[in-house]
């Protein structure tokens, strides 16, 4: 079994991360971590080979802003084959690639590095449901329960995501696709684990449309009997980002953007036909439906003792409906962006030498430190 990590250089300077990698470091089943590193200079990555140096598991680190990896990356982009944008899809995608190259194991789980209520557990349930051979699932999806100092967390999937996709269903009558995204009870959990082939086969958006891209491409490729969700935590809580009314580039703001592109793509995929005057009627649909939401989450967290803000609640849906309108706009301008990274599988055919070019960067880069040293000065 492996684990990938996805982070961000500053996750390292954060509060979550170190007990993490803590928790992890009791792990005994895991036979590879695979670290996703963002946004770091030279100087940063070696910082980071001494700072996972703490894991007793075989780990290695993909330097995106490194010089081989960009390499690899020039690689595809002159066959057209290359993620168009950077973000976490870009970053998980590469570190599939490195877990493909390696070849040794048979089950890949993913969490992000931003948990700050993780304990090893977590790990645990999510990867049980591939890993055990009674079973037959080949992808298990995450969920929890957001509330964390008795606040009602977790705002894009409760006020956008939920809303969006009953609205929808109201919309366009019997879609199974819509039924299918409306059975997961957290749809943006950044947990899943899969099988090998799966990794070969799925397709992903490079943005933070990630999670339900992934949902999609499973959803295409097996049965349902094969597709799982499972409770891996009792309470969850990560790093919070701002709404950013004022800047559609950052925080919320683009994170529910790129989930409405999301969603609408991967409908449009599957046939559905969308207009300026269904997106006008989209709109009108989710802000009615979103006030509901708001309005029985204020009577859960009353039930339950929590704090909410039913000021903040709205101006959030409020945000949301507009993002709704600019993601429509962004798919009808641009019919001919190609939405998802192409599959391993397609790379590996169109060169099938790029697995070991990638296995080759990531080696070469992660040489230089004696791993087994820099644990015994960071124990002592």
């Amino acid at each position: 079994m492996a684990l990938v990590l996805p982070c961000l250089f500053s996750e390292l300077e954060g509060p979550a991360l170190g007990n993490i990698l803590d928790e992890l470091s009791q792990v005994k089943y895991l036979d590879q971590i695979i670290i996703g590193l963002d946004r770091a200079t030279e100087a940063q990555f070696e910082y980071a080979k001494k700072y996972f140096a703490r894991l007793p598991q075989k780990h290695k680190i993909l330097w995106n802003d490194g010089p081989r990896l960009k390499g690899v990356h020039q690689l595809l982009q002159e066959e057209g084959l290359a993620p168009s944008e950077r973000g976490k899809g870009y970053n998980v995608w590469y570190c599939m690639g490195y877990f493909l190259s390696c070849g040794t194991a048979k089950v890949l789980g993913l969490h992000d590095c931003d948990i700050l209520t993780y304990e090893k557990g977590l790990l645990a349930k999510l990867m049980y449901p591939v890993a055990n051979p009674k079973f037959e699932f080949k992808f298990c999806k995450g969920y929890y329960y957001r509330q964390a100092n008795n606040k009602l967390n977790g705002r894009v999937m409760r006020l956008l995501v939920s809303p969006l996709v009953r609205s929808l269903k109201k919309i366009f009558k019997d879609n199974a696709f819509l039924d299918y995204i409306d059975s997961f009870r957290y749809p943006l959990s950044g947990e899943f684990s899969m099988a090998a082939d799966v990794v070969n086969n799925v397709r992903i958006p490079y943005d933070w449309g990630l999670e339900i891209g992934v949902l999609d491409d499973v959803y295409r490729n097996y049965h349902l009997n094969k597709i799982c969700q499972v409770d891996i935590a009792n309470a969850y809580d990560h790093k919070h980002q701002a709404l950013s009314f004022q800047d559609r580039d950052r925080g919320l703001s683009r994170m529910s953007i790129d989930i409405c592109k999301a969603l609408f793509r991967k409908m449009a995929a599957n046939g559905q036909v969308f207009s300026q005057e269904i997106f006008r009627t989209l709109k009108a649909t989710y802000y009615r439906t979103a006030l509901d939401y708001v309005e029985r989450y204020h009577s859960d967290a009353i039930m339950n003792g929590l704090t909410l803000d039913r000021h903040n609640e709205e101006k959030a849906v409020e945000l949301f409906a507009q993002s709704i309108i600019h993601a429509g706009e962004a798919f009808l301008q641009n019919p001919q962006l190609r939405p998802v990274i192409p599959s391993w599988n397609r790379i590996i055919s169109a060169n099938a030498n790029i697995l070991q070019e990638i296995y080759d960067a990531v080696e070469t880069d992660n040489v230089g430190a004696d791993y087994n040293k820099v644990r015994e000065v960071i124990m002592n």
